[in-house]
């Protein structure tokens, strides 16, 4: 059994979302309405993370199938209970899925650079606009071994980009 779950943040890019979720398929672009996107959650390098709060906007996603045995793995990658809530959610087709949205929020953050280039590779990936991320300012992250970091990287490697600054 799968289930539909809509990314909107890093875990747009496909290959970022294998890596936690190897049956991860993508089905489509899809919109969240009466919701915005920003980088309100505290990440646990103090950076903003992608986070969905309710308004008058629309999100855009990517909405994926995922087997029902990878579900565990990816709400422990997002924190479940700690910083992120699963919840359910409407599709603008009327379509139902799950995603994830923090739990606390703190106005003034800012993502990692290469948190960023994750979601503009992943939107470039599904022929999504990236207008909306343009005003969003970025933060060097000056520790190249961090292990997000790290991660990032390898994702982007594997969607092709050589130079992981090259999806900003």
């Amino acid at each position: 059994m799968s289930l539909p779950y809509l990314a909107y943040g890093s875990n747009l890019l496909t290959a970022r979302l294998a890596a936690r979720c190897p049956s991860a398929r993508a089905i489509g672009t899809a919109t969240i309405l009466g919701h915005a996107l920003d980088f309100s959650k505290h990440g646990r390098d103090g950076t903003g993370k992608a986070t969905i709060t309710q308004g008058a906007a629309r999100v855009p996603g990517v909405l994926f199938e995922i087997a029902a045995e990878d579900i565990p793995a990816l709400d422990a990658a997002e924190g479940v209970g700690v910083h992120y809530e699963k919840i359910e959610i409407v599709l603008e087709t009327g379509q139902r899925a799950f995603t994830y949205r923090a739990l606390m929020r703190q106005a003034g953050l800012a993502p990692f650079d290469w948190y960023l280039a994750l979601i503009r590779a992943g939107r470039r990936e599904h022929g999504m606009a990236l207008d909306d991320l343009a005003a969003v300012t970025l933060i060097p992250d000056p520790e190249p071994d961090r292990p997000g970091f790290i991660a990032a990287r390898e994702a982007l490697s594997r969607a092709g980009y050589r130079d992981w600054r090259a999806a900003l």
